[in-house]
């Protein structure tokens, strides 16, 4: 089965305004239809990730994922929606997301997220990870500082999801975790409902005082994933109208799960498994002007 743009001419899904806009609720059958495919999605991410090394190319590991998809019956979803020409997303060290996987090869000391998001059953499974590249990514303080930041923005934006949650209060618990560790959250883009649609209400800003609108009830299904720079929140696209890069170059990074609301708090859909790869690590002492390390010798611990 194939979503409605897969084979249309620039991949409009054409999605009626109600249907957009519309706050779905899922019932118990379809709850399990997404449950299904974002198990899948973890598989196909977790798999990609462990392929990442420096000399292999983002059209290698778009390669993998679209076999991958394949392998399980399934769509992968970026693939033609709106025109996007590929079946992942590869966005390395200043670029924000939307990258668009081609020969440049990934170099020891990058950071790169992959965006994974499968079809199968009628249903959307959307999730993404930013993962090290070598030991020389993991022992430049400032990408594990923007990387561990993301990842724990996400978690704490989690613990709100609940029935009765405001769509606007995980902007605020981003932020100001994100400020904590001196680093930027981008505006331009923000979560969103999916289920049968792979971009519908409701929206999901990461930046505090915003003005989303709406509450969480049970049956529902979004994701949530914060984008947090080194630097400016501000950014641009590139000429490709897709791949979106920090104005100032500065590296970022972003994590991302589709949650489903329950009766009494929330269910992560693409929840890491045990040997999933990647996962947080220590920020790595600062490095002083004399070359010592930070005060008490000790590196920054990162709560996960």
């Amino acid at each position: 089965m194939h979503p409605n743009y897969a084979k249309t001419e620039g991949g409009n899904p054409n999605y009626k305004f109600a249907a957009r806009t519309t706050i779905t609720c899922l019932d118990k059958k379809q709850q399990a239809g997404m449950r299904k495919v974002c198990r899948m999605a973890r598989e196909v991410l977790d798999v990609a990730a462990r392929e990442l090394k420096p000399g292999v190319t983002t059209d290698y590991i778009d390669e993998v994922v679209h076999r991958e998809c394949i392998k399980r019956d399934s769509y992968p979803s970026p693939l033609n929606y709106s025109g996007f020409p590929k079946s992942v997303c590869t966005s390395i060290n200043e670029v924000i997301c939307h990258g668009i996987p081609d020969q440049r090869m990934i170099r020891e000391g990058d950071i790169i997220n992959l965006d994974v998001t499968l079809y199968h059953g009628g249903f959307h499974g959307d999730l993404n990870e930013t993962y090290y590249v070598g030991e020389k990514a993991l022992k430049d303080r400032d990408s594990v500082r923007v990387v561990e930041t993301a990842r724990e923005c996400l978690e704490e934006a989690i613990k709100l999801v609940k029935p009765g949650m405001a769509f606007k209060d995980p902007g605020t618990v981003i932020e100001k975790h994100a400020k904590s560790r001196k680093c930027g959250v981008i505006r331009t883009y923000c979560g969103h409902g999916i289920n049968s649609l792979f971009h519908c209400a409701p929206n999901i800003p990461h930046y505090a005082k915003n003005k989303a609108v709406g509450i969480a009830k049970p049956g529902m299904t979004f994701t949530i994933e914060p984008m947090i720079s080194l630097g400016s929140f501000r950014d641009k696209t590139w000429p490709d109208d897709w791949t979106s890069v920090t104005q100032d170059g500065l590296r970022t990074a972003q994590f991302e799960h589709t949650l489903l609301v329950t009766e009494d708090g929330v269910e992560v859909l693409t929840a890491r498994f045990p040997d999933s790869p990647g996962g947080p690590v220590n920020i790595p002492p600062e490095v002083k002007a004399n070359d010592e390390g930070a005060t008490n010798g000790a590196s920054d611990k990162v709560v996960s």
